[in-house]
């Protein structure tokens, strides 16, 4: 038990560490290469967003900060990994958490996305024409480049991994044989459009810790250590993030994180069996993404009168009134109250 703890903690360690020391080079090379957006929102947007955002916010911070996530957990995973190759023990090969059947895919979906949100997060910095106004036909694209990706993982679960049933909390297995690759396609666009929860300084960052924290005490609990190590590394990445996103940030996460973390947190809920869970435990992303669909839906079918001023729902409370650091702490409070209750859930539902 003791050295299991361990495996966990030292490894968020570590990558929080790695995102420390790695933050002021990066942070260097954001700003001298001006990896910002060349055009802002507020240009084509509504009178609402242009009054609780300027300019600044978005033309002069860098928006691909999310490097120092995915990077810290490659570093922390790789580190572990060759220590147990070069100096092969029982200890470090206890510490190494990289296998196959549980942490592999996930590290590998964790740089796919993120390697495709780079390339949204550069073509909207050096692009032109629409792709640099991320206009609708290249969000399309985007979302067809995530369905790609979540058809090749669900096509592992199936084939290598034998994956054919999901559990529902408190009433067995639901049997989905070949159905595991479409659902998970859903489960993963479902995720991903959470991604637009990525607005105000400390937000992302905050909510996705205690997400990925939560999934790190649920693969604890059910006995997927390597899969707990693997979250704790994400953990200890995004809070050396944080650490330095809180206002005033000095990077956005941008595509190349959210994309990343989000399809990832798809595939562990599968892996640990937390499908019907993950929308509890990541209620913070389900309530934003779900703003915007109302938002959308509204202003379609009901001759453009819309629910909220500004859509997702955290610049609607700033368009209220509230300060930016109100609404981004009471959603960490919110986003750490249901990722505890998602624990729970997740550990009685068996």
């Amino acid at each position: 038990m003791l050295l299991n703890l361990v495996k966990i903690f030292l490894p968020l360690i570590t990558s929080l560490l790695i995102g420390f020391f790695i933050t002021p080079f990066a942070t260097h090379f954001f700003y001298k290469h001006k990896m910002w957006k060349r055009f802002s929102r507020s240009e084509a947007t509504f009178t609402p967003f242009k009054k609780i955002h300027n300019e600044n916010e978005e033309l002069k911070t860098p928006r691909v900060g999310g490097i120092i996530i995915w990077v810290s957990v490659l570093f922390a995973t790789l580190i572990f990994y060759l220590i147990s190759f070069f100096f092969p023990s029982p200890l470090t090969e206890k510490m190494n958490f990289l296998s196959k059947n549980q942490t592999l895919i996930p590290l590998l979906v964790l740089l796919m996305g993120s390697f495709l949100g780079l390339w949204d997060d550069l073509m909207l910095i050096y692009g032109s024409g629409k792709i640099a106004h991320d206009d609708k036909s290249w969000r399309k694209w985007k979302a067809f480049l995530v369905i790609l990706i979540s058809l090749l993982i669900g096509i592992w679960f199936f084939s290598k991994l034998g994956m054919v049933s999901v559990h529902i909390p408190f009433n067995g297995d639901l049997f989905l044989g070949i159905l595991i690759i479409p659902f998970f396609i859903l489960v993963a666009l479902a995720t991903f459009s959470g991604g637009v929860i990525d607005g105000l300084d400390g937000l992302s960052g905050g909510v996705l810790s205690s997400i990925f924290a939560a999934y790190s005490a649920i693969a604890f609990a059910g006995n997927q250590i390597d899969i707990a190590a693997f979250s704790a590394v994400v953990t200890g990445a995004i809070l050396a993030f944080l650490w330095f996103n809180i206002p005033p940030a000095r990077f956005y996460m941008g595509e190349t994180g959210i994309i990343g973390l989000t399809i990832t947190l798809a595939t562990l809920s599968f892996l640990t069996d937390t499908i019907f869970i993950l929308p509890i435990i990541a209620m913070p992303l389900l309530i934003s993404s779900l703003s915007v669909i109302i938002q959308t839906i509204s202003k379609k079918f009901r001759n453009g009168k819309k629910v909220f001023l500004v859509a997702p729902i955290h610049h609607h409370f700033e368009a209220l009134g509230w300060p930016s650091y109100k609404v981004t702490m009471r959603f960490w409070i919110l986003s750490v109250a249901f990722s505890i209750i998602g624990i729970i859930l997740a550990v009685i539902s068996r």
